[in-house]
């Protein structure tokens, strides 16, 4: 057939055909995927949704994180996660009450067709519970509320999440700093009381 086909010389304008950039892969990790669940995280979350005075932004981080994840049957149960969310429903903000009956509605779907299908969950040992447990004390006691005390539990798991989910050096010095501040500060434990100091600030600020 080469005898039908002219062959012309290639110009110096003529289009050369682009070779194929480098393959860009995307690593996923483990806890990114949505049937993969970090208890914790959830719980964390959950916190946010439940203390009085959160910001718009803050709750609309939360409800989007919430809704990157499907927590089985059994974590929805144990953390009443799908209860705080039932609740975000009713926000006077209509993006939030969108957002959260979006995640609403999209869980129940799952757990009514997939009820019998387990996901992956990601629970902190007894002993890092028991550890945790009676920081939030000590945050609430240097607060000046009641033990257990939502606030004080914000605090404790926003400080966790700083320091990468691990009892670690850098978590018992954060711990150590907060409960300083707020039992030695009054300004300071006031401005966390009423809100005027968001606490992902107020902790990032004391994170050693």
């Amino acid at each position: 057939m080469d005898r039908f086909v002219v062959r012309c010389p290639r110009g110096p304008q003529s289009p050369r055909r682009a070779a194929p950039g480098p393959r860009i892969c995307r690593q996923v990790t483990l806890e990114s995927l949505k049937a993969v669940v970090v208890v914790e995280d959830i719980k964390r979350w959950k916190s946010i949704l439940e203390l009085p005075g959160q910001p718009k932004e803050n709750l609309m981080e939360a409800l989007e994180e919430l809704k990157k994840k499907i927590p089985s049957k059994e974590v929805l149960l144990s953390t009443k996660i799908g209860h705080t969310v039932n609740k975000m429903r009713k926000h006077p903000d209509p993006e939030v009450s969108s957002l959260a009956k979006d995640i609403f509605r999209e869980w129940k779907s799952f757990v009514r067709e997939h009820s019998n299908r387990p996901s992956i969950e990601v629970r902190s040992d007894p002993r890092t519970e028991a550890f945790r447990k009676n920081a939030q004390k000590l945050l609430s006691e240097a607060l000046e509320l009641e033990i257990d005390h939502p606030l004080a539990e914000n605090i404790e798991r926003e400080a966790f999440h700083l320091c990468s989910r691990l009892i670690s050096a850098p978590y018992r010095r954060a711990v150590r700093a907060l409960v300083f501040s707020l039992k030695h500060r009054p300004e300071t434990r006031a401005a966390v009381k009423d809100g005027t100091l968001p606490v992902p600030a107020f902790v990032q600020s004391h994170k050693k």
